[in-house]
């Protein structure tokens, strides 16, 4: 298949940018068979939002909740909303009763 680069129009800030042959190639070669909606200042705008950071391994921080351990008594926190009918354990009391 022969490739030509072709002008997009960004689906975010409307500006126009070249689908270049080198990215049809490689769009192609991972399978992709949309052209991408967005220019690469708002493609990589969006993976910075979504990744919380500026390259691989960077997350938005989580949301952690108070909770008190239900084993040793002590005040910590978890990654989700405790609803009161489980016991919820700090991370060292987790370990102990995970490893049982």
């Amino acid at each position: 298949m022969s490739f030509q680069d072709k002008t997009l129009q960004c689906a975010d800030c409307g500006a126009t940018f070249v689908f270049s042959v080198e990215d049809q190639e490689f769009f192609q070669s991972k399978g992709y068979t949309n052209e991408p909606k967005r220019c690469p200042a708002c493609r990589q705008a969006r993976k910075s939002e979504s990744y919380g950071g500026s390259g691989p391994g960077y997350r938005t921080q989580r949301q952690m909740f108070p909770a008190k351990c239900a084993q040793c008594g002590k005040d910590t926190e978890v990654p989700f909303e405790p609803r009161g009918d489980k016991p919820v354990y700090c991370s060292d009391c987790y370990r102990k009763i995970k490893a049982r």
